[in-house]
């Protein structure tokens, strides 16, 4: 059997596929369940949010942002506090 050639060159770009690469390829049901579920990725949230376009001040967002990752969900949790104590009408 040949040795096949790399998919990706020393710099990982990826080379142009060819019919012998395709053929080797195997279906992802024949992959181990454990690995179909890493590859597959984060499961879809029973509850989803809404994707929207808010305009905040700079300061607003520079501020969320400082704090890293995950501000946007900080943002929601802020507005969620606020609502608790203040009429939504």
């Amino acid at each position: 059997m040949a040795k096949r050639k790399k998919l990706t060159d020393k710099d990982g770009e990826v080379r142009e596929l060819t019919t012998t690469d395709f053929e080797a390829a195997r279906p992802f049901a024949i992959l181990p369940a454990s690995l179909q579920t890493k590859l597959r990725g984060r499961p879809r949230a029973t509850v989803t949010k809404e994707r929207i376009t808010i305009r905040l001040s700079p300061d607003v967002v520079s501020t969320f942002r400082a704090t890293g990752n995950g501000w946007q969900t900080r943002v929601d949790a802020a507005l969620r506090d606020w609502l608790k104590s203040h009429s939504a009408a």
